[in-house]
């Protein structure tokens, strides 16, 4: 077994590598700007992509690639500058088109949660700039780390919507 289908195969969630807030990215407020939450969970997918087979040589090779459909995220404490943060993935569901995770971004020395972050990712054909299905060898990729981690616990926030809370 290969050391990527090994990776695919554990049944623990991805870690990506430790991030650093970067000084460009506070805001007036004093804190990680919302805009740049996204861009480490980016990083942290992108991360993923490649040990599934579908990072950026994907595009090059075969002409396929993901596209971003839906994203929630929540932010739950502020980060600072200095702060190191690592993103964990969890493949929710699967199937033949599309695959739904659900990040978090927590302190990586400390551990705390300071964002999650909810997507729909899209396979596509970028010929035809259209979804479409992944291939075979992929597929089964993307397959084998769902089965992996369909046994795992659902963190808080799976599904969460957009709601003022209910007057009683």
């Amino acid at each position: 077994m290969t050391e990527i289908n090994e990776l695919l195969r554990r049944p623990a969630v991805f870690k990506s590598s430790i991030m650093q807030i970067e000084p460009q990215w506070i805001d007036y407020n004093g804190h990680l700007n919302m805009a740049y939450y996204h861009v480490m969970f980016d990083r942290a997918v992108d991360e993923l992509w490649v040990h599934i087979g579908i990072g950026p040589g994907y595009l090059k090779e075969r002409n396929n690639s993901s596209f971003a459909a839906e994203c929630h995220v929540r932010y739950i404490r502020e980060i600072h500058l200095g702060d190191p943060v690592q993103v964990s993935v969890l493949v929710v569901a699967a199937d033949e088109k599309r695959i739904h995770t659900f990040q978090e971004l927590r302190h990586a020395t400390e551990g705390w949660l300071s964002a999650t972050s909810e997507n729909m990712s899209l396979h596509m054909d970028m010929t035809a700039r259209k979804v479409a299905a992944f291939p075979p060898d992929i597929s089964a990729n993307v397959q084998a780390l769902a089965q992996a981690h369909a046994g795992l616990e659902r963190p808080e926030g799976i599904g969460r919507k957009i709601a003022m809370p209910a007057k009683k």
